[in-house]
């Protein structure tokens, strides 16, 4: 009888402890659990896409610590692309890293934004932020966010006042082979 007492009472501290994590730690964690696996996407949108239609897309959750969690996004054969996410005070910093394939920085390179709130476990959302307005002007009303559920990962961002629009979804069940190393990474 004991036992079983100190196993109800373990028990309810675990739940309670997992229902006093902030939704923006559940979503960060959820990332953390498909660090080093790698996917393939599919754009949804814009259909017919003349940069990203018709290309393999493939996102690898290649890098993850405490803090940051380091995404490389290739489109066909351009490996340009890294999705750098930090999370600190219970808000998560989305910035785009673009490489040349010599691994220098592009001169567009770093911008996104931050959360606003804790968002929800399975979503969170980007508004454009003063760094990326004085970098990109045109993309002061850009708002990115990332879905991760029901075993479905998405990218998505929206120009609000445009018609901009773009989606990439990757089903987590179907791991792929890990690619080559971003432009600028040594493995």
């Amino acid at each position: 009888m004991k036992n079983y007492i100190i196993l109800i009472l373990l028990l309810s501290v675990s739940v309670s402890f997992a229902q006093n994590k902030s939704e923006a730690l559940q979503f960060w964690e959820s990332l953390q659990n498909i660090c080093g696996k790698s996917f393939e996407g599919t754009l949804v949108l814009p259909e017919n896409d003349e940069q990203f239609g018709g290309k393999k897309l493939v996102m690898h959750v290649r890098s993850c610590n405490e803090n940051v969690i380091k995404i490389p996004f290739f489109v066909g054969k351009d490996r340009s692309r890294t999705w750098v996410l930090t999370y600190e005070n219970d808000r998560i910093l989305l910035k785009h890293d673009h490489r040349h394939e010599d691994g220098t920085e592009d001169n567009i390179t770093m911008y996104g934004g931050k959360t606003t709130n804790a968002g929800q476990a399975t979503i969170q959302i980007f508004p454009a932020d003063e760094e990326t307005k004085q970098l990109i002007p045109a993309a002061s009303t850009n708002v990115w966010w990332m879905t991760l559920k029901d075993h479905v990962f998405s990218y998505n961002l929206r120009r609000l006042g445009t018609p901009r629009v773009f989606r990439v979804t990757f089903d987590l069940t179907k791991e792929i082979e890990t690619p080559l190393a971003p432009w600028g990474w040594k493995d």
